[in-house]
């Protein structure tokens, strides 16, 4: 339903309801989760997230941006707190046009000059705006709107500068005529004399919106009373609560030098991502990214546990909950890619998953990656993935070396790498340039692949990361079954893969995206990635 005719709704029933305040995306979706049937985008809610003053500080178009990322966060209609118009009639229509074209449900305006103090502020007479003059700039914002269930509410100052019961209810007559579908009466008394007086002195049957933000402890039952009485506004809450809490969680950090004191009183990440509707997100990729059913992908998962010797395989150490396996078959599954292989070893019957085949290598003590490959390639009949068992990456990566071949059929292999400095032994890759050259249409290929990083020119020398594409499975297969692979290294079948002419491109990943676990620290550094 449209969000204007849900207000409108509201508005005709023969009951009361409440608006929330919001003032950006994110307190819009928990206004909605919490319950309110609508929202009231406080001026000064939105204004103080902002950092500026309540004043029209800021200009409508800025008010419109953070007005369409609360409408696409919610599906409930929004009362926007329309200042004056931001001007006079010609503003105000301008006003009207742009809420309409970005779904907005009413907007109320107030009966002061612009630009404009809060009415919580001091306040005088000459505030006012000429009643003449405001019904005139109704009359042309009803006159402008294009949906007939959009609101526009006349909001009387009268009672918060002090001119009166009869200058509002006099106010308000000349406003209604003007075309407004509803008042909204303001105080700022800490009790509802005012409104009391004013609702007896005013004789018409219209809507009436009431912000008891002053006389909080007035019962509602009270106010409703009246049964003209449709919207009570909750104002400035969310804003206020959000300053009382981030203050204190901030001294919190700054005095204790620590957040472990604090993630217990804050909403988990995981919240956030919720709110952010992330799980809709993930059900989008799988409909409507490339789905990749035509590849294979094998896990190399036979090795020990090497320095981290927590007895179990490293594939199985968890990271925020979940095994680098896990993980990896999630990332997998994410560009639905079914057809996955294991390769077990060290402790296999630990190494369980659905939907996955399972291939063990008996000899994992005594053999590499390269053996481990071979025997799950000869049941592989298409492109396949390449993953370590204990490389951990971000899902982009799967997704850029997937297209990467695609997009160049010509290379036998693609190759994930990184600038390992630090790294002291091992095998390197040469590239046939230097792999911090951007935004060219140049390839990295590999020329060369050396055991100490003395023996390789700096500057031209990457390391693998783990993770790799088989482009040319057949060409890889015959290299496999031609090789001693018991006695071969993965980098050593690179290196006779670049002798014989194999071209091996190469995808450059910081040490942000991926990680190679092999220390305690690496795993910490997984959990920062994720």
């Amino acid at each position: 339903m449209d969000k204007a005719k849900k207000f409108r709704q509201l508005l005709n029933a023969d009951r009361h309801f409440f608006l929330m305040e919001a003032h950006d995306g994110l307190s819009a979706k928990i206004v909605e989760e919490t319950g309110f049937p609508a929202i009231w985008a406080s001026g000064l809610s939105i204004t103080a997230s902002l950092g500026v003053r309540d004043n029209n500080e800021i200009s409508y178009t800025q008010l419109l941006d953070v007005l369409e990322y609360m409408n696409d966060a919610c599906d409930l209609p929004i009362l926007v707190d329309g200042d004056t118009g931001y001007g006079n009639f010609n503003n105000a229509c301008r006003l009207v046009q742009k809420l309409e074209q970005i779904g907005i449900a009413a907007v109320c305006i107030e009966d002061k000059k612009f630009p404009k103090t809060n009415s919580f502020l001091e306040t005088k007479l000459d505030a006012l705006a000429d009643p003449l003059e405001f019904a005139g700039k109704i009359r042309a914002m009803k006159a402008t709107q294009k949906n007939p269930d959009f609101v526009v509410i006349a909001r009387l100052e009268s009672l918060i500068v002090g001119a009166g019961v009869e200058d509002a209810v006099n106010r308000a007559k000349m406003y209604l005529a003007a075309g407004a579908d509803a008042i909204l009466v303001h105080s700022k008394r800490p009790n509802s004399k005012d409104i009391d007086d004013f609702l007896a002195a005013f004789d018409r049957n219209v809507p009436i919106f009431l912000v008891p933000t002053k006389y909080y402890t007035v019962p509602v039952s009270h106010l409703t009373r009246d049964k003209r009485v449709r919207g009570i506004i909750w104002a400035n809450h969310n804003v206020r609560a959000c300053v009382t809490v981030m203050q204190e969680i901030s001294k919190k950090i700054y005095n204790d030098c620590s957040i472990a004191n604090v993630e217990g009183e804050i909403a988990p990440v995981t919240e956030i991502f919720r709110l952010q509707k992330n799980e809709e997100y993930l059900e989008m990729e799988k409909k409507y990214l490339p789905e990749y059913s035509n590849l294979s992908a094998v896990i190399l998962a036979a090795g020990g546990p090497g320095p981290l010797d927590f007895e179990k395989p490293k594939s199985l150490l968890k990271i925020n909950g979940k095994s680098i396996l896990e993980h990896q078959l999630d990332a997998l599954r994410s560009v639905r890619l079914s057809n996955i292989t294991v390769v077990r070893g060290y402790k296999r019957d630990e190494i369980q998953a659905k939907d996955v085949k399972l291939i063990d290598n008996p000899k994992w003590k005594d053999t590499n990656a390269a053996y481990s490959l071979s025997l799950a390639v000869p049941d592989v009949k298409e492109p396949y993935l390449v993953l370590y068992g204990d490389v951990f990456f971000k899902r982009y990566l799967l997704r850029s070396i997937l297209d990467y071949a695609s997009e160049h059929p010509s290379s036998d292999m693609i190759l994930v790498c990184v600038k390992e400095d630090y790294i002291k032994g091992g095998y390197y890759l040469r590239l046939n340039k230097r792999p911090d050259v951007f935004g060219d249409d140049d390839e990295l290929i590999v020329i060369d692949v050396r055991r100490e990083r003395e023996a390789a020119k700096d500057g031209d020398v990457v390391y693998f990361s783990g993770l790799m594409m088989v482009n040319n499975h057949l060409a890889v297969q015959q290299l496999l079954e031609e090789e001693d692979c018991e006695n071969l290294h993965i980098s050593d079948f690179m290196g006779h893969a670049v002798d014989k002419g194999m071209k091996l491109s190469v995808i450059m990943s910081s040490k942000e995206a991926i990680v190679d676990i092999n220390l305690l620290n690496d795993l910490m550094k997984a959990g920062e990635l994720l």
